[in-house]
């Protein structure tokens, strides 16, 4: 009726809700309804965690337009995900609601959660810190996401040094490998390996993408596993350079 882009974008939330009804009668596959919510909620709550401390840093929409960029998004996409961001900026945004419908699309992978949370964690590191207002915002939708607290403040934790990690090249250090990998260096080399191999599962994009990731975010999930093997790899070669020292 309104035609143009804001036309389509008012054509997609009704379709949304008409196409959710209709898909429950039908018993039809969710895979690409969730898709469709996880691109909206993703860009709408990054722009409402950038605005939660009054105002929105250029670092901020740097990451934002990063993420746009990564997923090579094309001109019309582009366009959809700004709008999402600003609506999402807006005083009136309703969070929980939309927090709510996204858990009803993708609540099936506690995976797929996690990753739609590590994004936005990883927002808010875009000035490389955190403050009060942005970390109880995030436990907040955390919890509106099913997780506890403890399990929230520790993925807060591994983001962060994931984050320290990608962007170190020859001056990245084991301690921030071991972090990424979220083991501590006395574990045994049993344990390292089956917390790299927990994380590559849990970060699979073929698995993410089958749960209801977007096809245009398979990139930011390549890259989260391309960290966790680098780190991995690199306490490998570290572990064995000290045993061939050692004996």
């Amino acid at each position: 009726m309104f035609g143009g882009f804001l036309g389509a974008l008012l054509g997609f939330f009704l379709g949304y809700h008409f196409d959710r009804a209709i898909r429950r009668r039908q018993n039809q596959p969710v895979t690409v309804q969730a898709q469709r919510v996880f691109f909206t909620t993703t860009f709408s709550v990054m722009g409402h965690i950038a605005k939660v401390d009054g105002r929105v840093s250029d670092d901020e929409i740097r990451v934002a337009r990063q993420v746009m960029a990564q997923m090579q998004l094309g001109e019309q996409q582009t366009l959809e995900a700004i709008a999402l961001f600003n609506e999402g900026k807006q005083d009136d945004f309703p969070l929980e609601e939309a927090i709510s419908d996204f858990k009803i699309e993708c609540g099936r992978s506690r995976n797929l959660l996690q990753m739609f949370l590590e994004i936005q964690i990883s927002t808010v590191f875009a000035d490389g810190t955190i403050d009060d207002a942005e970390r109880q915002l995030l436990i907040r939708i955390g919890k509106l996401l099913g997780f506890q607290r403890y399990f929230i403040e520790h993925l807060i934790k591994m983001v962060n040094a994931q984050r320290r990690y990608a962007g170190q090249t020859s001056q990245t250090t084991i301690e921030d490998a071991y972090a990424v990998l979220d083991v501590d260096k006395n574990v045994s080399d049993a344990d390292i390996k089956k917390s790299y191999r927990k994380l590559m599962s849990q970060h699979h994009p073929d698995k993410l993408v089958s749960k209801g990731l977007p096809e245009e975010m398979v990139r930011l999930a390549t890259e989260k596993t391309q960290e966790i093997k680098a780190a991995y790899e690199q306490i490998k070669k570290e572990r064995a350079r000290s045993l061939s020292e050692n004996t």
